[in-house]
């Protein structure tokens, strides 16, 4: 659903890398800092997209360093370090966070009910398209989605960053997040939901579809 440049402008700066790089190289030996530097630009961009903000995500960045060091032991498969890592980075966003109520059954009927194709078909605010969804979508540039993404949940916005910006399978954000499998297929839905409406709202709210367009 998100294209594959989305939240590109999230993408930790060379600058930023180093200074990152200069923590792991203080933290641990040339092995670990040869295994982990190579994916911190990763790691720093599951923090930012997860967490939506950009101090936030660097002290989780440092968070995940001390932990992946602490943990190196538990790294059983070295050809699974971005997940290990990903994992890791989970955690440490999360910890910050167990406070905070989730809220996962609060979303509105309105939401629970949007369908962003059905609306489309029956708004017809892109006449002549014989491809609804990716000529709505490309309507937003990536600050458009990132801001859309800040708003949903915190749970809603992990399953999709996870599946639809890195990629990983339902199973695999189950493992990632210690979440029953049937919990992040909701979310997934419920996320989607959230998000297509809210684009839809930020659509007509800003005039970027056709003029009569109804929300």
């Amino acid at each position: 659903m998100l294209p594959p440049a989305y939240c590109a402008h999230a993408a930790i700066k060379q600058t930023q890398l180093r200074v990152c790089m200069g923590v792991t190289r203080t933290l641990a030996h040339a092995e670990f800092a040869d295994l982990v530097g190579p994916h911190i630009d990763h790691v720093y961009g599951v923090a930012m997209r997860i967490s939506g903000d950009r101090t936030e995500a660097e002290d989780v960045v440092q968070d995940t360093l001390l932990r992946a060091y602490r943990g190196l032991g538990t790294l059983r498969d070295r050809e699974r370090v971005r997940f290990w890592l990903t994992k890791i980075v989970y955690s440490a966003w999360r910890d910050r966070h167990r406070h905070e109520a989730d809220h996962e059954r609060d979303i509105s009927i309105d939401d629970a009910q949007f369908s962003l194709f059905d609306t489309l078909v029956e708004e017809d605010p892109l006449p002549y398209s014989d491809r609804l969804h990716m000529d709505f979508l490309e309507l937003f540039d990536d600050e458009r989605l990132c801001d859309a993404l800040a708003r949903l949940r915190p749970a809603y916005r992990t399953a999709l960053v996870l599946a639809y910006v890195y990629g990983f399978k339902a199973r695999e954000i189950a493992e990632l997040t210690s979440t029953p499998m049937g919990t992040v297929l909701a979310r997934l839905n419920r996320g989607r939901r959230q998000l297509e409406r809210g684009l839809w709202d930020y659509a007509t709210e800003r005039g970027l579809l056709r003029k009569g367009a109804r929300a």
